[in-house]
């Protein structure tokens, strides 16, 4: 086939999922970068019960590594925790530990919050 019968036989509109983008799709990203790299650690209660949680804004990886970022400091904590909303939870209220966990993989980090 030539190059303008290939452009003619790509495949536009199907009835199976509708229009065909055929653009290949980038890594995901997870999370969003706080002013100056700073990794932001705040603790929250609202909405919870009375039970705190870490909240950790500003790692940016891509979301298979922003998930085994999860992991590591739930390991390193012994807490449990979720990655929820570009942000990650940790369960309970030491963030000074949290805290030390996060400068030990390299980040620079901040306490936020009550």
């Amino acid at each position: 086939m030539s190059d303008w019968q290939d452009k003619l036989s790509t495949l536009v509109y199907s009835t199976d999922g509708g229009k065909v983008d055929n653009k290949p799709k980038g890594p995901v990203i997870l999370g969003e970068s706080l002013k100056g790299g700073v990794v932001k650690l705040t603790r929250q209660t609202k909405g919870r019960k009375g039970k705190g949680v870490i909240i950790i804004e500003g790692i940016v990886l891509p979301e298979s590594e922003f998930k085994k970022m999860a992991q590591t400091i739930k390991k390193k904590c012994g807490t449990g925790g979720a990655v929820k909303d570009n942000t990650i939870e940790i369960q309970g209220d030491d963030r000074e530990r949290v805290k030390s966990v996060l400068e030990s993989l390299g980040y620079v980090c901040k306490l936020a919050g009550g």
